[in-house]
């Protein structure tokens, strides 16, 4: 099993920043994709990025240019850095984490980070 717990959701202005950690724990080796989704009260949950083993990125148009991922294997955390915050990124984020294993790819979650955004 891998755990995953996320931290540095907030209370934000509207121009702002924030950097969104999501820690792995557990069996976490072997870790591919990790990545981060958003669900905004009332929507529908969407993926927002994710970053590939190997370092590839790839992004949410809404959010290209503003929001960055990466991840520190030797740490087993992913980021996610979100700049110039706006009203409609309100939502809680999740983080997720695919694992190879012998009964094939299985997708570990986080409990979600709360991030609001204020006009």
């Amino acid at each position: 099993q891998v755990q995953l717990v996320e931290s540095g959701g907030g209370l934000v202005q509207a121009g702002g920043s924030l950097r969104l950690s999501c820690a792995a724990s557990g069996s976490a080796f072997n870790i591919s994709t990790m990545g981060w989704y958003r669900q905004a009260p009332g929507k529908q949950r969407d993926l927002v990025a994710y970053i590939t083993g190997a370092g590839s990125t790839n992004y949410m148009d809404s959010v290209k240019g503003r929001f960055t991922i990466s991840r520190d294997n030797a740490k087993n955390t992913g980021y996610l850095q979100i700049n110039s915050l706006k009203p409609e990124d309100t939502a809680v984020y999740y983080c997720y984490a695919q694992r190879s294993t012998p009964l094939g790819l299985r997708t570990y979650w986080g409990q979600g980070t709360q991030v609001t955004v204020s006009s």
